[in-house]
């Protein structure tokens, strides 16, 4: 019936329902939607039943870049919450005949799907997909522009540990230039009060990047490590991504540079969480020692917390 409607010319924007970036997110909104995945975090790892308020809908997976943590959370989200999932990756799908993103997803809705959630390569894709869907679209993350679950999850993390995050400075470390991560949760945590700085190596931190969030918390840039890392508050540490050309924007000593070592660790105030949107790139971004450490590194932590925000989203999306 939605698609009959749709063809008729109803009006079926699903424009409220989308979540496609955090920029231009209220901070109000953002704050119900993190207060909301703390309420389901028990639910999220399993420790409490959740209620199934999206039993009967289908939620589609279309991914065609590679994940682990986000489409797994995703289809687990789902599935905590009682929907039925369905998972498409471009291996396998018509796209290694042609078909078009755009293209894929629309026949995907035409089967029933009750919301799509996208990862894609393309920056905008995401918003792309939502112009021609009449269900809620979901970013998963679109090339180099916004991985806003991504935020969801780390300001959760960060506000799980540190209470409220407003004054509070948070250091993200490495590729910015190439990191969706970077630009979400730098607009989420400026959002909700932060002071984020931005360290990494000049090729790599895009000129500007101090102008990219408005809020009531500001932004600074610097490419020294040392000389900012015994004032932070919180460190998010990121990949270096060979993929997307960062290999041309690195110096040999990287890790000498921008690494979080044990030592820089020990130069940390004590307490100070450390995160990683991962995948880790062990003794590049990161020693083994540091990621693993079970009192400072919230890596898995942010990996529970990806569920229960998921969940959020997918309630915000279908749950009317």
């Amino acid at each position: 019936m939605r698609l009959i409607q749709r063809t008729l010319g109803s009006d079926l924007s699903s424009s409220s329902r989308d979540f496609l970036a955090i920029e231009g997110l209220a901070p109000n909104d953002l704050r119900a939607l993190l207060d909301r995945a703390e309420r389901l975090l028990p639910a999220a790892v399993g420790d409490a039943a959740a209620e199934e308020r999206l039993r009967g809908r289908v939620v589609a997976n279309i991914f065609f870049e590679d994940s682990t943590r986000t489409r797994v959370s995703f289809e687990i989200a789902a599935k905590r919450l009682g929907a039925s999932v369905v998972n498409l990756g471009a291996s396998g799908s018509s796209a290694s005949k042609g078909e078009t993103l755009v293209d894929t997803a629309r026949n995907i809705e035409a089967m029933g799907v009750d919301a799509v959630v996208v990862r894609t390569s393309i920056s905008g894709g995401a918003a792309l997909v939502a112009q021609h869907l009449a269900c809620p679209v979901i970013n998963a993350g679109d090339g180099r522009h916004e991985h806003p679950t991504q935020a969801l999850l780390d300001a959760l993390a960060l506000r799980l540990r540190l209470g409220e995050l407003a004054g509070r400075r948070v250091a993200i470390v490495g590729d910015i230039a190439n990191s969706r991560v970077a630009r979400s949760t730098t607009h989420a945590l400026v959002a909700l009060g932060a002071h984020v700085v931005v360290v990494g190596p000049p090729a790599l931190v895009p000129v500007g990047f101090e102008q990219l969030a408005r809020g009531a918390g500001s932004i600074s840039i610097t490419h020294d490590l040392d000389s900012i890392i015994g004032e932070i508050d919180a460190i998010m540490m990121l990949r270096v991504q060979m993929e997307r050309a960062a290999a041309s924007g690195i110096a040999p000593d990287y890790r000498s540079a921008y690494g979080l070592t044990e030592a820089r660790r020990r130069a940390l105030r004590k307490g100070v969480p450390i995160l990683h949107p991962g995948p880790v790139n062990r003794g590049v971004e990161i020693d083994d020692a540091v990621a693993d450490d079970v009192g400072d590194s919230l890596i898995l932590a942010q990996v529970s917390c990806g569920v229960a925000a998921r969940m959020a989203v997918l309630l915000r999306a279908l749950d009317r």
